[in-house]
């Protein structure tokens, strides 16, 4: 009976380290798995930031040491401040692309503009349009702040502006919020 009972101690006792590392080889080829997921992604971004010209947008922009800094966003940074480009983040759209509302980490609250598809074209004005957009400062206009060089689609993002869209003050009955003096 006794040599009955330290055999069933045995095999649950192998039993237990089997299963033990088997969980432990689980965890190693998971975090092995995730290692190598996030190293393609990395070299995929780099891979699409090169190609959209990231380089000389880059250099555009170093022209203005404290533009820089701030200039050039990351994916990641977008994706958490648009919850992954939520729906209920939609501030409108068209026929070009998606403007989201987003809050960056650095609590600066954002409008980033997310093409349909990108064309070589389009990828020249928009290293043009971000040249001269990040130097612009005026009451008007609405300031750019930064933009995300790493996907197929270039994204540009602006400061946030509440109080609706220019459509709207245009042609609403009633007050405008611009006044007579602002237009012209």
């Amino acid at each position: 009976m006794q040599r009955l009972k330290n055999l069933s101690t045995s095999i649950y006792l192998g039993i237990g380290v089997a299963v033990g590392a088997g969980i432990i080889l689980f965890l190693l080829a998971g975090s092995f798995a995730h290692k190598k997921f996030k190293h393609r992604r990395s070299l995929m971004l780099k891979k699409n930031f090169e190609k959209t010209r990231g380089q000389l947008l880059q250099q555009l922009v170093s022209q203005r040491a404290n533009i820089a800094e701030r200039m050039i966003i990351t994916l990641d940074e977008l994706e958490k401040a648009t919850n992954k480009f939520d729906k209920a983040r939609e501030l409108g759209g068209g026929g070009h692309g998606t403007v989201y509302k987003g809050i960056l980490s650095d609590l600066h609250v954002v409008a980033i503009k997310k093409p349909k598809a990108a064309i070589q074209k389009e990828i020249d004005e928009f290293i043009n349009k971000v040249a001269i957009l990040s130097q612009i400062n005026h009451r008007n206009v609405v300031k750019l702040y930064g933009c995300c060089l790493e996907t197929e689609v270039l994204m540009l993002v602006y400061e946030f502006i509440s109080n609706g869209t220019l459509c709207d003050d245009l042609h609403v009955d009633g007050p405008s919020s611009l006044g007579h003096g602002m237009i012209g």
